[in-house]
């Protein structure tokens, strides 16, 4: 099973992707996380990205596809994985279809994880706070959602005409949020 978790900054995917990937006993392949710790261990990689996560803006394609290309050939990658915050433009979405092509797969199935900007904010706020990320302040939360709007916002079309995209209210409980995936995953022929 292959999955792609859609939705602005704040909407939940690392959350579920979480809960989804510890269900299904596969991976979560999360770009975020994997630059943050790329920032936090000092690598070359690290440096560059720092200072353009830092403004809001997103990490250039080539820099990512690379990542998730040697990511997807790990060997705990062969049943499947699950990409949270990847892909965040056209031609990423295009580059992973042509990596899965290069393998025989596909994406099974495509969550846009769907929240009003007011409540982004504020769960954004307060993830700075709980966590201490840089990328969370007033500032950059709105280059983020400017950001998003303008280009990753575009996926939700890009997949539609692919028939793979289910969109699932992020509004509620976890759990809510949760049993709203496992029916969407269910609607595609890709359940947990």
């Amino acid at each position: 099973m292959i999955v792609v978790f859609l939705g602005p900054p704040g909407s939940g995917k690392g959350t579920q992707a979480a809960r989804l990937a510890q269900r299904a006993k596969i991976p979560q392949i999360s770009t975020g996380d994997m630059l943050r710790q790329a920032v936090a261990d000092g690598t070359e990689l690290g440096r560059k990205a720092r200072a353009i996560m830092d403004a809001g803006e997103l990490v250039s394609d080539d820099i990512i596809v690379a990542m998730i290309e040697a990511r997807i050939s790990a060997p705990d990658c062969r049943d499947g994985f699950i990409l949270d915050g990847f892909p965040r433009t056209a031609a990423q979405a295009e580059a992973l279809e042509r990596m899965l092509a290069s393998r025989g797969l596909k994406v099974d199935a495509v969550l846009n994880l769907q929240v009003d900007e007011d409540e982004l904010a504020q769960r954004m706020a307060g993830r700075a706070r709980q966590e201490g990320r840089s990328d969370d302040n007033p500032e950059t939360i709105r280059e983020r959602l400017r950001v998003y709007r303008e280009k990753t916002a575009p996926l939700v079309d890009w997949y539609s005409k692919k028939d793979t995209i289910s969109s699932i209210d992020g509004m509620g409980s976890i759990e809510e949020i949760s049993g709203g995936i496992d029916r969407a995953l269910a609607r595609e022929g890709a359940a947990a």
